[in-house]
């Protein structure tokens, strides 16, 4: 096959390129080659669309979903309701449950009974910390009976007595350098700050290192400009409330995402269930600033002062009293499906965000920071889905809108609200294991929108192949803040970036274990926007209101854009992906890895040229592709678009390697992964860049040729 390849890229044309766009890095590249149109240009059918959105009826959904207690596994109540509306709108509905009526429930979870920390001094008094958030008289969510306890959702149960230390963010690196100033960390409980590694991650890092329990707050030094004095913590303004308190999953998420006891296969009635090895071994809780910051004067003086912002290590003579007791089964949860069949049948487009929130309110999401003076991005992840599941409503109301003129998708539109998110892409990643080869052999694309509304920046993750669309996309929708501009022009001018997509939503399972086509949709904080507390009770319907989007425009051009995405995918006689921007990629990615072999004095070992032809092997392709798809468009050849269109959809798939990365046979994406240290954060070409960080060169070489036969395979199926 790949000599076939390699005559035939010898004969090809240079052709007419498509228009590529940057590459995924920390550098602003994209520049607008043509003048901005406005008010912009659409279709009697995009009009339709983006006109049916409606400011009050999503503040409606949004009031709905952000007043509800909906934690995983305890009710079917939240995806009953959307998948309602979603048939009121014209869609056929379901609830995938992975359970049956009346029979044992089926995914593993687990729920806080009691949760206590103490602070013992020397001179024997005590302290006992509270592990609650204040009730607000502004905000009536905080006061709600059914509201959430603080607790982390995978956490091992355990009593532990012992000194604490500050281990800055449980970074591997923060705890050696700790090893090195001869702090001992065997047998003591962690005091740790987020941001970085995701939380999973850091307790992983904490218990390989010895110690017996782990503390996670979050430190308001990190809001930089957005805080006190200069801006008053919410309630009152829009900085942080020292009192809130950031809940959320414990699963080695950078390992294996979804339910731990089905790793790898799908979590149904009766299936074999094996050990719980992506879960910790150690107890954890999460902590307010206002009580983390007690605990950190506690060691002032005591150990070292190199943790960062001036906060010693300890340990000093206290002792630190943590219980935490849970309760874990098999549970019962519900993913909503909605269903609009296309006419030609075969092919599909899901689109999706979830419905489980770890607290009665969650009407934010993830939140990426942007210092718009470096261009640099700080991940931190941010309060909970109900801003997606607001728009996802409206969407569903919008295409009902164009259905009524008689339109009917090309491609079948499936919309999915999943559950137990929260706690490792649960519901998303069962669906997707249970339903893979019909997935593999008909999905073009997944949209996804989790990150909702968190921010004045428009924020964009997604496969190379979307990244045209995206972009063009964006130039269509009219932005809400400032004059005569459009999502597109704030972008481009604030970040002009599309990331990759790592870990942090229900897209994880579509990308790393399928090879699909996918993308992540919201907004993004710039500097001085209100700060979002991240799975606290101050994530709430009041805040929303109040400080992040008030009148919910930002949510309706979030909506807009995502519905004229899915519009297009579904609608258009060419599928628009763009296999050729992997080529553009890979090239950046290639200069990466050359630095990282350099560093790591691998040059001889590890023949990364190897790759280099390859990826020009397939730049050669998709130029051929392109010309050969142009050609169909202008001789309306609609058998072979068809066939083009397959292999638009089908050619990342080779990128899959079904014995997975190093370690991690869930992950099975070559180009791309979450990197084993970050839980979030996307490596690439992961398993070659991952061994040569180890000084494996032999690893390296193995995954380098993976890579390379996966590349060639893909580049045959666009040239073949």
């Amino acid at each position: 096959m790949y000599f076939i390849l390699a005559l035939l890229l010898s004969r090809i044309t240079q052709g007419c390129d498509k228009k590529h766009h940057f590459r995924h890095h920390n550098r602003h590249l994209y520049h607008r080659d043509t003048a901005p149109i406005f008010p912009p240009i659409l279709t009697p059918q995009e009009q339709i669309l983006v006109s049916s959105f409606d400011n009050t009826s999503i503040a409606s959904w949004s009031s709905y979903y952000s007043h509800k207690r909906n934690l995983a596994g305890e009710s079917s109540t939240v995806p009953e309701w959307t998948a309602s509306k979603w048939t009121e709108y014209g869609f056929d509905t379901r609830l995938d449950s992975y359970s049956t009526d009346h029979k044992p429930k089926d995914v593993y979870l687990n729920y806080p009974i009691h949760q206590s920390l103490t602070l013992k001094y020397s001179n024997g008094t005590t302290y006992n910390l509270t592990l609650e958030e204040p009730i607000l008289e502004e905000d009536p969510t905080t006061n709600s009976p059914n509201r959430i306890p603080a607790f982390h959702g995978y956490s091992a149960s355990g009593n532990v007595s012992a000194p604490y230390i500050y281990i800055g963010r449980a970074t591997t690196q923060d705890l050696e350098h700790l090893i090195t100033l001869n702090i001992s960390l065997a047998g003591k409980i962690g005091l740790a700050k987020h941001g970085g590694p995701f939380r999973g991650t850091k307790l992983r890092n904490a218990q390989s290192f010895g110690l017996t329990g782990l503390l996670l707050f979050t430190d308001p030094s990190d809001d930089k400009e957005m805080a006190p004095p200069t801006y008053a913590p919410y309630p009152a303004g829009p900085a942080r409330n020292p009192w809130s308190i950031q809940r959320g999953s414990v699963l080695d998420l950078s390992k294996y995402p979804g339910d731990p006891t089905t790793l790898g296969y799908a979590s149904k009635e009766g299936v074999e269930r094996r050990g719980m090895e992506s879960l910790p071994g150690i107890p954890s809780l999460p902590l307010s600033w206002g009580e983390a910051r007690g605990l950190l004067e506690g060691l002032e003086g005591w150990g070292v002062d190199e943790g960062g912002g001036g906060y010693y290590s300890g340990p000093s003579d206290a002792v630190l009293e943590m219980r935490n007791e849970m309760k874990g089964g098999i549970e019962w949860i519900h993913n909503a499906v909605g269903v609009v069949n296309g006419t030609e049948g075969g092919e599909v487009v899901v689109v999706g965000n979830h419905h489980d929130a770890w607290m009665v309110g969650g009407a934010g999401e993830f939140e990426r920071v942007i210092d718009v003076g470096s261009g640099e991005l700080a991940d931190e992840e941010l309060a909970d889905p109900h801003s997606g599941s607001a728009i996802l409503i409206e969407l569903a109301r919008a295409i009902g809108e164009l259905l009524e003129t008689g339109w009917r998708p090309k491609r079948t539109i499936v919309l999915c609200s999943w559950d137990a998110e929260e706690y490792g892409l649960v519901g998303s990643t069962e669906w997707v294991e249970e339903y893979t080869p019909w997935l593999k052999a008909s999905a073009v694309s997944y949209l996804n929108i989790d990150v909702g509304v968190s921010g004045t920046i428009p924020d964009f993750n997604a496969s190379p192949d979307l990244h045209s669309l995206i972009t063009s996309t964006a130039q269509k929708v009219i932005w809400p803040h400032g004059e005569n501009r459009t999502i597109y022009d704030v972008w481009e001018e604030i970040s002009g970036e599309i990331d990759l997509l790592g870990a942090q939503s229900d897209y994880t399972a579509f990308v790393h274990r399928g090879g699909m086509s996918a993308m992540d949709i919201g907004t993004t904080r710039a500097p001085l926007d209100p700060i979002y507390h991240t799975h606290s009770n101050f994530d709430s319907y009041y805040w929303m209101t109040k400080f992040a989007d008030p009148g919910f425009a930002m949510h309706k051009a979030i909506g807009q854009f995502l519905t004229l995405m899915l519009f297009h995918l579904v609608n258009d006689d060419v599928v628009p992906l763009e296999p050729a921007n992997y080529g553009i990629e890979m090239q950046a990615w290639l200069e990466d890895l050359r630095k990282l072999v350099s560093s790591t004095n691998g040059t001889a070992a590890v023949i990364v040229e190897q790759l280099e032809d390859t990826i020009t092997a397939f730049e050669e392709a998709a130029r051929l592709f392109n010309a050969i798809r142009d050609a169909a468009v202008v001789s309306n050849d609609v058998r072979l678009i068809k066939e083009l269109n397959r292999k638009a959809r089908d050619f990342s798939r080779e990128f899959i390697n079904q014995g997975g990365l190093p370690g991690r046979p869930f992950y099975q994406h070559l180009l791309f992964a979450p990197g084993i240290d970050t839980g979030y954060r996307p490596v690439t070409f992961p398993g070659i860049t991952e061994a040569v960080s180890v000084g494996n060169f032999t690893l390296a070489n193995e995954y380098l040729g993976r890579t390379i036969k996966a590349v060639l395979a893909a580049a045959s199926i666009l040239a073949a």
